[in-house]
């Protein structure tokens, strides 16, 4: 919709004004005739795209037919230069003006230089500059532009601002660019005072910023990209220079993924940095001058210093040298201070202004030592207070202490860590946390006290959902398991005999506890690659083996029976679920042996289910409960499946572990929030490439399979599918894989054979290891299958064994399905109801669009239901493979397929956004970057809006949006 879009993001208009100034030369040929030419002055933040501008607009105006020539000049100019540097600087202009006139001119310009060392010289000398420059104009029309005006030296500057005020050349148009300087800079004070307008540049805008990432990449980006490269960059967020900087770095170090057809971040959010130049990390971060090599040493030196500990002023202002290295930083930061590299909390606490810039720094070679500094940082106070005194009131001290290691004796460090602890857990569990991790480190395993800062460092990690706080525990805690604790041996026995177990169940509650935080993370010590010393610390402990081999049932690692395995079927001892529980009540976040065994049964038959339910105590669970987990059970949900067994009391559903990032997935996949599902996926699928403590999730890949399905993206199904091992059998993988085989071949008959014969094997390799939550949705995507297929004999057969599985697992949402396969097979009209009712109720929307497909083929009312699932499918954004089974059930009971739906019911707020970006002038990609979708998805939803207002094309439906005909239609609010 624009004449003349600029490739720029976010500065179409200012280049256009640029443009415009440059095009006021004293004879344009008609374009402007009579315009003024005009001085122009464009500013604006470092890396905001000054530069760029003015050669976008240059281009612009060079392309019509105008001539602009760059006005030179040498940065490295004494300032002795001043209008000598003007004169050299003019005469190169007018050498690129070929008219037959440059010797008299330049004769001219010579003759009055010459005298100009007299009284008013210069002022004559800069008169002619002037009217030379004007003759030239008046021959050759041109137009001048001088870049980089910050860097100009203080006289140069003088002179050329005198020249542009009172001199100024008739017929040249002159456009300036620079950053903004500081006050009683003389370029600050000389050439803004000679512009005749200042054009600042304004950062860009979120949205703007989520464009330029878009067109840097050339692909639709996930939104959490866009999110951290913003955090990254703190005040220079809308700087365009910056940003690309970010992503150059992310290109060099391989942190970009293209997934699900959006480029993803595979690096730590907090890990972003701008590209490790020294003369850009200058240009960009120091706003008015480049620092020295000595600044930019020690800005190293101290983003060191700030990474692993929280440094004040008063611990760098404190040193007792006044030569000493900490001194030394100290000076340093009241420079970058001044520079605003730096900013100084009210309490103190030393921080860089741009994130980004400091982690770049850090991978600068330092000069200094950085451990010695945190070490004599930590000597400062403890020689004062002593260690303990300084734990206690400077519990801060203790990331110090971390980063100095080995350089701290253990006899300091440790009282001062264990007294930091203990003072910040009640006000700072992460503070308390860092502490109990840091004094491991320095304790050895047989330490008495070893085993107790293991037992509070798991309970407050466990308290916040910090899981890879916890996995961390497993190398000391595996050293710890090795040695005896408590006494001797008859002593010990004795004890243990007594119901005591001393800190022989606290190291077993903690090895239960890191197993949990490994679920969490869906992480299984029998994954190919797995820490073979985790292994062997949950070999010490049956009741932590048995509850990490819970993962397998619920899709993460290898799937072996819970049953089969020693201590599965009885009490443990020592394995309670608090810190420093004996017990089996199960009164903190670990779950009990008996909860263990009841989420593991909830996967398999409804007897085994009912032996485990009964083993718990009484009441403990209502039906509500009960049914929650084995809904969870069936999509390998098991932060669904602890919610539901531990309850609100004693589940922390805070934090960010990939488990619960995928119960957030499965909730927006039943809610019909699709997109939010998809990009909780590739969450999932990059956090597991980017070196944490968290692996891929398979039920994500296959939930993000089966969505990518119904939507008709078969090629970014298969690409899920592809991630996912073969020997991977859990009913979810099993059921995507039957429906991409399916319609990958077209649907026909021999296709659906082997899709049919390949899904019978996932379901006995399924029922073999156990796992039968979830296998109904599978047996009833093959009795579609057969039923469309007119296979009597395999419809028969499906049927038969889905009743089967529902008599074995007695399971609500098996019932769901029987229901809606006796729809199917038998026109019952009466049971596919009550299995929407069911459906409706729990809160599936993809299966209630089977119901009302099945309800449109049987039920009394088919157009209802076909308008129903239309809507429902409209939501989901379902393609092909719902379309094609809606359409062909319209067809059998003669009915059309609503095409739209009725002006009154309104669009959608996400339609509206849609139309609100079209009407913008977005392209297809820049609209599927911001929506977190494809641009094929992109054209679906126009299509749908199309049909929905009556419009033909983006320009119609942006017209009858500005116009307000789509609120007087009723379809949106009016003004």
């Amino acid at each position: 919709m624009q004449q003349h879009p600029s490739p720029l993001v976010g500065r179409h208009g200012e280049v256009e004004d640029v443009a415009e100034a440059l095009r006021t030369t004293g004879d344009t040929g008609g374009r402007t005739a009579g315009a003024e030419a005009r001085t122009l002055l464009v500013t604006g933040g470092a890396g905001t795209g000054k530069t760029a501008v003015v050669e976008q607009a240059r281009q612009m105006v060079v392309q019509e037919g105008g001539r602009v020539l760059r006005f030179g000049w040498e940065p490295g100019e004494v300032p002795a230069g001043g209008t000598a540097a003007l004169t050299d600087a003019v005469c190169g202009v007018l050498a690129k003006v070929h008219d037959g006139r440059l010797p008299a001119r330049i004769a001219a310009v010579r003759r009055v230089q010459a005298r100009a060392g007299g009284p008013g010289g210069e002022v004559a000398l800069l008169s002619t500059l002037g009217e030379v420059l004007a003759d030239a104009a008046r021959e050759v029309p041109f137009a001048l532009i001088l870049d980089n005006t910050e860097r100009m030296p203080a006289r140069t500057a003088s002179a050329l601002g005198l020249l542009l005020r009172t001199f100024r050349p008739a017929g040249v148009p002159v456009v300036m660019a620079g950053r903004p300087m500081s006050p009683g800079h003389v370029t600050a004070a000389q050439l803004p005072a000679a512009a005749d307008r200042v054009l600042e540049l304004p950062p860009l805008s979120t949205a703007e910023v989520g464009e330029l990432v878009v067109r840097r990449l050339g692909r639709s980006v996930e939104p959490d990209l866009v999110t951290a490269v913003l955090a990254s960059l703190g005040p220079l967020a809308g700087s365009p220079a910056a940003v690309l900087s970010v992503l150059a770095s992310l290109e060099e170090r391989g942190g970009l993924l293209e997934l699900d057809g959006q480029v993803c971040l595979t690096v730590p959010e907090g890990g972003l940095r701008l590209r490790a130049d020294a003369a850009e990390l200058g240009r960009l971060c120091w706003p008015d001058a480049s620092p020295d090599a000595g600044t930019f040493a020690a800005a190293a030196v101290l983003a060191g210093l700030v990474e692993r500990a929280e440094v004040r002023l008063e611990d760098l202002h404190r040193a007792q040298s006044p030569d000493g290295p900490l001194e030394a930083v100290g000076r340093t930061v009241d420079r970058l201070v001044a520079d605003r590299v730096v900013t100084v909390g009210q309490d103190g606490r030393i921080a860089f202004a741009v994130p980004a810039l400091a982690a770049a720094l850090r991978t600068l070679p330092a000069r200094a030592e950085i451990r010695s500094l945190h070490a004599a940082i930590t000597r400062l106070v403890t020689d004062r207070l002593g260690a303990t005194a300084a734990g206690t009131r400077r519990p801060r001290l203790a990331g110090h202490v971390a980063a100095a290691g080995a350089m701290l004796d253990d006899s300091l460090a440790v009282p001062l860590l264990l007294a930091a602890a203990g003072s910040s857990v009640r006000f700072n569990q992460a503070w308390a946390v860092r502490s109990y991790h840091s004094v491991l480190r320095h304790l050895p395993p047989h330490d008495p006290r070893t085993p107790g800062v293991l037992h509070e460092s798991a309970g407050l990690s466990l308290g916040h959902s910090d899981h890879s706080g916890v996995l961390a525990l497993a190398e000391p805690l595996l050293a710890c398991l090795d040695v005896p604790h408590g006494g001797d041996r008859a002593e010990r026995e004795e004890r243990e005999d007594l119901g005591d177990r001393g800190d022989r169940g606290g190291l077993e509650w903690v090895t239960r506890a890191c197993a949990l935080s490994a679920l969490h993370e869906h992480r299984s010590p029998y994954d190919d690659g797995a820490d073979p010393r985790y292994r062997a610390a949950l070999q010490r402990v049956p009741s932590a083996e048995v509850l990490a081999m819970l993962g397998g049932r619920y899709g993460i690692g290898p799937s072996t029976p819970t049953a089969s395995r020693p201590g599965s079927g009885g009490q443990e001892p020592g394995s309670g679920t608090g810190p420093g529980s004996g017990s089996n009540s199960g009164s903190g976040p670990v779950p009990s042996s008996a909860e263990v065994r009841l989420l593991a049964a909830a996967v398999g038959a409804g007897a085994e289910f009912e032996r485990a339910r009964q083993g718990m105590p009484e009441d403990a669970l209502g039906e509500a409960a009960l049914d929650r987990l084995r809904n969870a059970a069936a999509y390998g949900d098991l932060a669904g499946a602890l919610e539901a067994v531990l309850g609100e009391q004693r589940y922390v559903a805070a934090g960010e572990s990939t488990a619960v990032r995928y119960h957030s997935m499965v909730r927006d996949y039943l809610t019909g929030d699709w997109d939010s599902a998809l990009s909780c996926a590739r969450r999932i699928e990059t956090r597991g490439r980017s070196g944490g403590e968290a692996g891929v999730g398979q039920p994500a890949r296959a939930l993000a399979a089966e969505i990518q399905l119904m939507r008709g993206e078969l090629g970014r199904a298969r690409e899920w599918l592809d991630l996912i091992p073969d020997s991977v059998c859990h009913p979810l993988v099993a059921r995507a894989r039957l429906g991409v085989r399916y319609w990958s071949g077209q649907a026909d008959e021999a296709s659906a054979d082997e899709a049919l014969e390949a899904a019978r094997h996932d379901v006995r390799r399924a029922r073999e290891s156990g796992l039968l939550a979830g296998l109904d949705r599978v047996l009833l995507r093959m009795l579609s299958i057969t039923v469309r297929g007119d296979s009597p004999e395999a419809t028969r057969r499906t049927l038969e064994e889905l009743e089967a599985l529902y008599e074995e697992t007695a399971s609500p949402m098996t019932y769901e399905a029987v229901l809606v396969a006796r729809g199917m097979v038998h026109g019952d009209a009466d049971s596919a109801l009550a299995a929407y009712r069911l459906v409706r109720r729990r809160v599936d929307l993809p299966l209630s669009v089977d119901c009302c497909q099945c309800l449109t083929e049987v039920g009394d009312d088919p157009r209802s239901w076909l308008d129903e699932a239309m809507r429902s499918g409209h939501v989901l954004g379902m393609g092909r493979p719902v379309r094609s089974l809606l359409g062909a059930a319209a067809r059998r009971r003669n009915v059309s397929i609503p095409r739209r739906r009725a002006a009154r019911a309104g669009l959608t707020d996400r339609e509206v956004r849609l139309i609100g970006m079209v009407s913008d002038g977005s392209t297809n990609r820049q609209i599927a970057a911001r929506l977190a979708c494809s641009e094929k998805t992109v054209e679906q939803r126009l299509s749908r809006l199309f049909q929905r207002t009556g419009c033909r094309s983006r320009v119609e439906l942006a017209a009858a949006w500005l116009d307000g005909s789509l609120a007087r239609q009723g379809l949106v609010p009016g003004p």
